[in-house]
């Protein structure tokens, strides 16, 4: 019995080419939509191009649309699904799909950082390897994972790292959870599972800060507003701020608007740690949540998920902190 994998093309780099003046835009087609991929011969490949967008363009809200079309394939049979996306934003579509999508269906993003034309072009390379993984057995129950270069990555952590080389990808602290070898899929460790939460809608006006030295109170100030539902907050080392944005954090939390904090480090996580004025120690008490092992972007989608769900003070602050 053939396995139906359904693709799911939503624009980006992969599926864009280089002008004569060595500019990259897209095309009114993608040179992917109609390709005829032979993986494997018990794998049907079922192809819808969702969207065609470079990946700056991209939203919760088309997030949210392409995590319902997966889980709608789940009930009409289809053993696994593959997006293709641009790479900018790739990491915060794919976290979201993992947050979203309960079922152990596999499913994969995947994505190239050179056009369909370009000398070197990794796009179909990636594309062929990703259909390899959705349609492996071992990748029944394993999440939501980014395809890239011959690595499997965990939608959790993955981040893009280089502007420009192919090997972009990576994931900071834990490294790849597999690889694929000589056609065979080959995973080398797991990690724990998240909780699920299975939105039909997304609320807006969700902000993501970033500390520096010297930072003062008045981002704060400007975002403490009715309609701001969060912020996530990129905090400095192991999560410490500058004494002066301390009344402006606390005026906020008055307010009930939840504050969550991660580092802006590559590596590590944030943990609070120091015990002085703006130190991680202080700020836990004031009630802001910290985010262990996201980056900013990728905390930030995990808040949106969470409030859209309806979460709120402590189931919030246990579904962030998972």
């Amino acid at each position: 019995m053939s396995k139906k994998i359904l693709i799911l093309h939503t624009g980006g780099t992969i599926s864009m080419s280089e002008d004569e003046n060595g500019k990259i835009k897209p095309n009114s087609q993608n040179p992917l939509a109609d390709l005829s991929l032979n993986v494997n011969d018990d794998v049907q490949i079922v192809t819808e191009e969702i969207f065609n967008l470079p990946s700056p363009h991209m939203t919760p809200e088309r997030m949210l649309q392409l995590s319902l079309r997966i889980r709608q394939a789940e009930a009409e049979g289809f053993f696994g699904a593959v997006v293709t996306h641009g790479t900018d934003t790739l990491e915060e579509t794919a976290l979201f799909l993992d947050l979203t999508i309960s079922s152990k269906m596999p499913v994969v993003v995947t994505g190239a950082m050179r056009s369909s034309n370009e000398i070197g072009s990794d796009g179909l390379y990636n594309f062929r390897t990703a259909i390899m993984v959705a349609s492996s057995d071992a990748s029944i129950g394993k999440g939501v994972v980014v395809v890239m270069n011959d690595e499997i990555h965990p939608a959790r952590y993955v981040t893009k790292t280089h502007t420009t080389n192919v090997a972009t990808f990576r994931t900071a602290t834990f490294g790849p959870i597999g690889v694929v070898s000589e056609g065979h899929v080959n995973y080398v460790q797991t990690i724990n599972p998240q909780q699920h939460l299975p939105i039909d809608h997304i609320i807006a006006n969700v902000y993501l800060v970033k500390a520096y030295a010297g930072m003062g109170p008045e981002i704060f100030q400007a975002l403490n507003k009715p309609s701001t539902n969060g912020i996530v907050i990129e905090a400095l080392g192991a999560g410490n701020m500058p004494p002066q944005t301390l009344p402006a954090l606390q005026k906020l939390l008055d307010n009930n608007i939840p504050l969550v904090l991660v580092s802006r480090c590559f590596n590590g996580i944030a943990e609070p740690v120091y015990d002085y004025q703006g130190g991680g120690v202080g700020l836990a008490k004031m009630g802001i949540i910290f985010c262990r092992g996201l980056n900013g972007q990728k905390a930030r989608i995990k808040l949106l998920v969470g409030l859209s769900a309806g979460l709120k003070n402590e189931q919030l602050k246990k579904y962030i902190n998972n």
